[in-house]
C-alpha cells in the first residue's frame, strides 16, 4: 500500500495515518508516494484500491515509492468477464440511492441560456467558424476571420469568429483520410457553430462534394461552400458570404433550454499526484450529478483507460457496451504494437516529477471524471453522440487530439483537470481546473477553477456546487481563459501514411 502527499515532507519526519506511525526514509515531494508497509519484489503496490504495478525491490515502510522501485504490470491483450456494477446515478453527494430521492433530483437541474439550432440541438457560443477543407487554403481561411472580425461591431451576439486551421486534406489514405473528412463534417454541424464557410481548394482528395455528403443534414442558410479555384478572389467570396452569415446569426438569441441538452467533455493533462485526489473525483461528482438531470459526459483518452479498464467495463449497461468496450481497448493496444510502440510508454517526464509513476496510477486517477455512472455508450472518432449519459469515445491521449475529438462527437464544452498546467484551448471552451491551489495562483491566466482547496478546507459538496455553478456560466456566455487568450485550434487524429 503506498500514498500520495499533498505538502513536501522530509525524510525523518513521523507522518500520523489513523492507527499508523510511520517515519519517513526520504523526502517525498508534493503529490509522491511512500509506502504504508514493507512490500516484497514483484508483489503488486496498491493505490486507490487497486494495483498500479508492482515492486521492483525490497521497499520498507516510509520509504519513497517511484520510477526507481515501481514498475506497470502492463502487457498482453487479456480476457475480460462481463460482471455488470451498476451503481445509481444521483445529483447529491450523499449515499441515497433511493427511487424516490433519485426522482426528486431532477427538478434541481438548472436551466440554459442556450441558442436552439434547426436539428434541436443546443449552442451555447454563437459563432462563425471557417473550416479549411485542406492545408493548402489555410492562409486564405485566416484571411477571411480577419477581414470578417475587422466589420464585427463590439456590441454583437456574434461571440467570434475563427479559422480552424489543419495540415491534413490530402495526401492522405485509408483512415487518415476518413478521419478528416468526419472531423470537418462534424465541426459544420457542431450547435456552437451559428454559421460556417467550408473553403476549398478544388484539386484535394478531401472534395467538398463528399464532405456536403458527409455533412448530412444541415441548414443551408448556416453553411456555406467555397472552392478557390473556381472564383477569381477566394478570400472576397469569403467575405461577401462571411457577411451573409453574419446577418443571419445576429437574429439568433440566447433562450432558456433544458439542462439535459448539455454535453461535456472530460480530458485531463498535466496530471499530477493529485489529479486522482482532487480535480477528477470532483469531476467524477460532477457528471453523476449531470447524468442525473439527463444530460451527457464522455470520456476518452483511451490509452489512460488502460489498467483501469475492468471498472468501465463492469459499468456497462449491457454485454454489447462491454463488447465494444473489450474492443476499444484491445485495439488500441493493437494499434500501439502495429506502430512498434510498448502498451505503456505514458506517463509522462511532467506527469512522474508531479508524482505519478505508472499508467497504472494515471488510468485509475483519470477514469475518476467518469464517476459511478453507467456507462450506456461507446463512440468511434467523430461519431455523433445518441445516447445521454456517460459514454466513452475512442481517441488518444493527446491532448489537443482528444479535445478535439471530444468536440467533433457534439460536446459544447470541455472540462480539462492539470496539474502542471497548459494555456490550450479546442474548437470549444475548454475550462481548466487545477488538481492544486499553487497551479491556480501562479498562473491565474491559465486556471478558470481551483479544486485544490479540496485538500484543505472545502467539502465536495460545496466544491461541486461551486463547480457546478460554473459550468452553467460558461454554458450562459462566461468566457473562460483560454477563449479570453484567443487559443482556439483543432488537431485531426492522424494515424497512416503520407503520401
Amino acid at each position: 500500500m503506498a500514498v500520495s502527499l499533498v505538502d513536501n515532507l522530509k525524510a525523518g519526519e513521523w507522518i500520523e495515518l489513523d492507527d499508523k506511525r510511520i517515519k519517513l526514509l526520504a523526502d517525498i515531494p508534493r503529490g509522491h508516494k511512500f509506502a504504508l508497509a514493507p512490500i516484497e519484489p514483484g508483489k503488486d503496490i496498491v493505490k486507490y484500491g487497486y494495483p498500479i504495478g508492482h515492486a521492483l525491490s525490497h521497499i520498507a515502510a516510509g520509504e519513497r515509492v517511484h520510477t526507481h522501485n515501481l514498475a506497470t504490470s502492463l502487457g498482453d491483450n487479456l480476457q475480460y468477464e462481463y460482471n455488470p456494477v451498476i451503481a445509481k446515478t444521483n445529483t447529491s453527494v450523499e449515499n441515497d440511492s433511493s427511487a424516490e430521492a433519485y426522482a426528486s433530483t431532477m427538478s434541481k437541474s438548472p436551466v440554459i441560456e442556450g441558442y436552439l439550432r434547426h436539428n434541436g440541438d443546443m449552442g451555447i457560443r454563437n459563432e462563425l467558424w471557417i473550416l479549411p477543407t485542406v492545408g493548402c487554403v489555410n492562409g486564405s481561411a485566416q484571411a477571411i476571420a480577419r477581414r470578417l472580425l475587422r466589420e464585427l461591431p463590439d456590441q454583437s451576439n456574434v461571440d467570434d469568429i475563427i479559422a480552424f486551421t489543419h495540415n491534413y486534406g490530402c495526401s492522405q489514405l485509408g483512415a487518415d483520410h476518413a478521419n478528416t473528412r468526419k472531423a470537418l463534417a462534424a465541426l459544420a454541424r457542431h450547435p456552437n457553430a451559428g454559421g460556417v464557410i467550408v473553403l476549398g481548394l478544388g484539386c484535394e482528395n478531401n472534395r467538398i462534394d463528399q464532405l456536403r455528403e458527409e455533412i448530412g443534414d444541415y441548414d443551408p442558410d448556416r453553411v456555406k461552400f467555397i472552392t478557390a479555384q473556381e472564383v477569381t478572389d477566394e478570400i472576397e467570396e469569403g467575405v461577401r458570404i462571411g457577411r451573409e452569415l453574419l446577418a443571419v446569426m445576429r437574429r439568433d438569441k440566447r433562450q432558456p433550454l433544458p439542462f439535459s441538452k448539455l454535453k461535456v467533455g472530460l480530458k485531463c493533462g498535466g496530471s499530477d499526484g493529485l489529479s486522482g485526489i482532487t480535480a477528477n473525483p470532483l469531476v467524477g461528482l460532477l457528471t453523476d450529478r449531470i447524468v442525473g438531470w439527463g444530460a451527457t459526459a464522455v470520456l476518452t483518452e483511451v490509452p489512460e483507460m488502460f489498467g483501469a479498464e475492468t471498472i468501465l467495463m463492469d459499468r456497462a449497461i449491457s454485454r454489447e457496451v462491454f463488447n465494444k468496450t473489450v474492443d476499444l481497448i484491445n485495439n488500441f493496444k493493437d494499434y500501439f504494437r502495429q506502430s512498434g510502440q510498448p502498451v505503456y510508454e505514458n506517463p509522462s517526464p511532467g506527469n512522474k516529477e508531479g508524482g505519478i509513476t505508472t499508467l497504472e496510477e494515471k488510468s485509475l486517477g483519470c477514469i475518476q471524471k467518469g464517476g459511478k455512472a453507467p456507462v450506456v455508450g461507446v463512440l468511434e472518432y467523430a461519431q455523433s453522440l445518441y445516447a445521454p449519459g456517460l459514454n466513452l469515445l475512442n481517441a488518444p491521449g493527446n491532448d489537443l487530439v482528444a479535445s478535439t475529438a471530444l468536440a467533433l462527437s457534439g460536446c459544447q464544452l470541455v472540462l480539462f483537470t492539470t496539474g502542471r498546467g497548459t494555456p490550450f484551448g479546442t474548437c470549444v471552451p475548454t475550462l481548466k481546473i487545477s488538481t492544486n491551489t499553487q497551479l491556480a495562483q501562479h498562473k491565474p491566466g491559465w486556471i478558470d477553477f481551483n479544486a485544490g482547496t479540496l485538500i484543505v478546507d472545502e467539502s465536495p459538496s460545496t466544491a461541486l456546487d461551486r463547480l457546478t455553478d460554473e459550468i452553467v456560466a460558461v454554458a450562459d456566455g462566461k468566457k473562460v481563459k483560454q477563449e479570453i487568450n484567443g487559443y482556439r485550434e483543432i488537431s485531426i487524429f492522424k494515424t497512416g501514411v503520407t503520401l
